[in-house]
């Protein structure tokens, strides 16, 4: 799971089939999709959302959404 990432770990995508489809719009807007190399940047205190990086650019993500993305830590 996308959650259990420590901060600078890299891990590819392996399934986002029971993310909100509003949520997986969005990733797949941009470029994030099953099969992509991701890297956890921080997770911000309090509950709040996880900074992913992918191709270059930082993506904010709920951490309610991030329980329902499974990853492979590489």
């Amino acid at each position: 799971m996308l959650e259990h990432l420590k901060a600078g770990e890299k891990a590819i995508i392996k399934d986002i089939s029971a993310v909100n489809k509003l949520v997986k719009r969005r990733l797949l807007d941009f470029g994030i999709t099953e099969g992509t190399e991701i890297c956890m940047k921080c997770k911000m205190p309090f509950g709040g959302p996880f900074m992913l990086e992918c191709y270059g650019q930082c993506v904010g993500i709920r951490r309610s959404d991030a329980s329902d993305i499974k990853v492979e830590r590489i």
